[in-house]
C-alpha cells in the first residue's frame, strides 16, 4: 500500500521557483514528481542553482519530461559534465501519467512546473501544476486583487 501524501508536500530546500507561473496561469491541481538527475545535476542543485522559469512538462510516449529546465554544469565537474538544458525525465505513476495526460489532451490544460526542492530525505523533487492559462482581464484582476492586499494591509497597520 502506498504512504498517503501531504496536502502541502514537505519542502527542505527549495532550489527553484517559478513564480510566474501563479500570475500566468489558473492552478488546478498540483502534483509531487521525482527528477531522474546525473550526479553532477544534483550538485549543481545542491549549491542552490537552477533555473525553472521557461520550462514546462509534456507526456511523451507514456512518460513525463520536464522540458527546457536549466540547470547550469556543475563547476568542479570533469569531462562527464552533464548538458544544462537537457529533457529530464519526470517519475510519476502510471496511473497519475494516464490522468495528466487525458487533462491535457482534453480539457486543453498545461502542466507548469511551479517549484524544485530537496525533500526531508534528500531527494530532488518537483512541484508539478495542472493549470490553465489567464487571459488578460483575468491577470488585471489578479493584480487589482493583490494591491487591494497590500492597502488594506498598510491600513491595519497604521491604524491598529
Amino acid at each position: 500500500m502506498a504512504r498517503p501524501k501531504h496536502s502541502s508536500f514537505e519542502k527542505h530546500k527549495v532550489v527553484a521557483e517559478n513564480r510566474r507561473a501563479r500570475f500566468d496561469y489558473h492552478i488546478d491541481e498540483v502534483f509531487e514528481a521525482g527528477i531522474a538527475l546525473t550526479g553532477t545535476e544534483v550538485k549543481s542543485l545542491r549549491f542552490g542553482e537552477g533555473s525553472i522559469a521557461e520550462s514546462y512538462a509534456e507526456i511523451r510516449n507514456g512518460e513525463a519530461w520536464l522540458v527546457n529546465a536549466n540547470i547550469p554544469e556543475f563547476s568542479h565537474g570533469n569531462r562527464f559534465n552533464h548538458e544544462p538544458k537537457r529533457p529530464r525525465k519526470l517519475l510519476l505513476n502510471a496511473r497519475e501519467i494516464s490522468r495528466l495526460h487525458g487533462s491535457v489532451e482534453r480539457k486543453g490544460m498545461t502542466l507548469v512546473p511551479l517549484s524544485v526542492y530537496f525533500n526531508p530525505r534528500g531527494r530532488a523533487k518537483v512541484e508539478l501544476a495542472l493549470a490553465r492559462g489567464k487571459n488578460t482581464a483575468d491577470k488585471r484582476q489578479t493584480i487589482k486583487e493583490r494591491d487591494w492586499k497590500r492597502e488594506k494591509a498598510r491600513a491595519m497597520r497604521e491604524h491598529g
